[in-house]
C-alpha cells in the first residue's frame, strides 16, 4: 500500500503535521532485517551464504532510500528439529561454526526455542552457560506457554535454571541478553532473542520508532484519541518501508512477513520519554498504565502488515528514561507485570539480585506465562540477575546499549 492510499484511510477530520506527513526516513531506524531460514545441516553453508547475500542486498536497498539499518539477523526453526543431539560436544561445535560464520558476516543468529512444550530438560542450564561462553552471536529461548497447552510449568523450571546458570558464568550476568523465556511468541518475529522460523525462506522487519512516536504524541490535537492519532502517523511513516519490503520480496522470492511495529528503544530513542510526554508525569506514576494501553491500541490499529510482538516494549536497561525511573524507585516488578497486561513484551532486560534462586526466578516467569495465557498474546521474560549485587544497589555497564540503573527487588 502506497503513502497516498494511507492518506485516504485517515479518519475524517484528523489532521497530521507536515513533519509526520513527510514520513522522513531519519525519524526512525530499521533495527533489524531478519531472514527466516529452514535450516538443513548438510546444506547450512549454502543456506547461510544465500541469506547473507539477501540481507546485504536488502540493507543496501533501504540505505539507498535514506534509512539507517542497524543489524542483519538470521532465525531458524527450533534447534532440536535439525540437531537432535544438541546437548553433545559435537552439537556445541557445530553451533560454534555457525557463530563464526555470523561473526564474519557481521550478523546475529537465533536458533529458536530449545524447549517448545511442557518439558523439563535437566541438561539445558549447563549447556546454555557453555553456549554463551563459547559463542557471541547466538540467541535462543524456552517456550513457557503456548496456545495449544497453556502454561508450561516444567519448561518454566528449565528457563529459570538457565537464567541462573548464565548469570553465574557470564561477565556481569550479561549473557542473559541472549536468552529469554517466551510465551505465545509466533514464528516470524524479527526481534531477538524471541525470533524463530517456520516454513519457506522469509524475512521480516523490526524498527526503532520512539522518535516517530514522540513526534506523534507532541502533535496530538485536542479531542483526538491518542491511539487513533498514533496509528495514523505511523501508517503514513511506515508505508514506504512496506512498499520497499514488498519490492524486495518480489525480487528475491522470499516471503515478506511484515513489520514488527514494537517501538524498540535505543540510546537516543526512549519509549519512556514518549510515555512521559503523553502523561505529563514521570514513568511509573498514575496514568502510566493508560498511556501504555493507548500506545498499544495505536500499534494494533495499523494498516501496514505486521508480525511478531507489534506491541509496546518496556526494556528497563535498554531505555535511558526507564532505567532512570527504576533507579528513582518509581516502579518495580509488580508494576511491569501490570503494564504487561496492556502492552506487548513482558519483563525485558530487568536487573535482579545476583543471588536470585531458580525457584524465585521461576515464580516471576510463571506470572509472565500466566498473563500470556490469559490474554493469548506474546510476552517474554528476559531477566538479568547481576552477580554480586543486591536489591537497591547501583548497577553499571560497559555495554553502550545498556543503561545504568539499580537492582530491582524480586519478591
Amino acid at each position: 500500500m502506497h503513502r497516498r492510499e494511507f492518506l485516504f484511510l485517515l479518519p475524517a477530520g484528523l489532521a497530521l503535521p507536515g513533519e509526520l506527513l513527510a514520513a522522513r526516513p531519519n525519524s526512525f531506524r530499521v533495527r533489524t532485517i531478519t531472514a527466516g531460514v529452514p535450516l538443513a545441516l548438510d546444506d547450512w553453508d549454502r543456506q547461510f551464504q544465500q541469506a547473507a547475500a539477501f540481507l546485504d542486498a536488502a540493507r543496501s536497498d533501504f540505505q539507498a532510500r535514506g534509512y539507517e539499518v542497524q543489524t542483519l539477523r538470521i532465525a531458524t526453526q527450533p534447534l532440536p528439529e535439525y540437531l537432535s543431539d544438541w546437548p553433545s560436544s559435537g552439537g556445541l561445535q557445530l553451533l560454534a561454526e555457525l557463530d563464526e560464520f555470523c561473526q564474519q558476516q557481521d550478523m546475529i543468529l537465533s536458533i529458536g526455542p530449545i524447549i517448545h512444550s511442557n518439558q523439563y530438560e535437566p541438561k539445558l542450564a549447563d549447556w546454555a552457560a557453555e553456549l554463551i561462553r563459547s559463542t557471541s552471536r547466538i540467541s535462543f529461548t524456552v517456550a513457557i506457554a503456548s496456545a495449544d497447552t497453556g502454561v508450561h510449568p516444567a519448561a518454566i523450571r528449565s528457563a529459570a535454571e538457565t537464567i541462573a546458570a548464565i548469570a553465574r558464568t557470564s561477565a556481569g550476568g550479561e549473557g542473559n541478553f541472549r536468552f529469554a523465556a517466551t510465551a505465545h511468541c509466533p514464528p516470524g518475529t524479527p526481534f531477538f532473542p524471541a525470533a524463530w522460523h517456520r516454513g519457506e525462506p522469509s524475512f521480516a522487519i523490526g524498527l526503532e520508532t520512539p522518535p516517530l512516536l514522540l513526534s506523534a504524541v507532541k502533535s496530538l490535537p485536542e479531542n483526538v484519541p491518542a491511539a487513533r492519532h498514533i496509528a495514523a502517523a505511523m501508517d503514513i511513516a511506515l508505508a514506504p518501508v512496506q512498499s520497499q519490503a514488498e519490492a524486495i520480496a518480489r525480487r528475491s522470492g522470499r516471503s515478506y512477513l511484515g513489520i514488527d511495529t514494537s517501538p524498540a528503544p535505543g540510546p537516543d530513542a526512549s519509549i519512556g520519554e514518549v510515555i512521559e510526554t503523553l502523561t505529563g508525569v514521570p514513568f511509573g506514576s498514575a496514568s502510566t498504565l493508560r498511556a501504555c494501553a493507548n500506545i498499544t491500541e495505536g500499534l494494533k490499529k495499523l494498516q501496514v502488515k505486521t508480525c511478531g510482538y507489534s506491541g509496546l516494549m518496556l526494556p528497563v536497561l535498554e531505555d535511558t528514561v526507564l532505567a532512570e525511573r527504576a533507579a528513582e524507585g518509581r516502579y518495580g516488578i509488580a508494576e511491569l507485570l501490570l503494564y504487561s497486561s496492556v502492552c506487548g513484551t513482558g519483563l525485558d532486560v530487568v536487573p535482579l539480585p545476583g543471588d536470585s534462586s531458580a525457584q524465585s526466578l521461576a515464580s516471576v516467569i510463571g506470572d509472565v506465562a500466566a498473563l500470556s495465557a490469559k490474554y493469548q498474546k506474546p510476552l517474554s521474560a528476559r531477566l538479568f540477575p547481576i552477580p554480586g549485587k543486591t536489591a537497591g544497589e547501583t548497577v553499571t555497564f560497559n555495554n553502550p546499549f545498556l543503561s545504568d540503573s539499580v537492582v530491582m527487588k524480586l519478591d
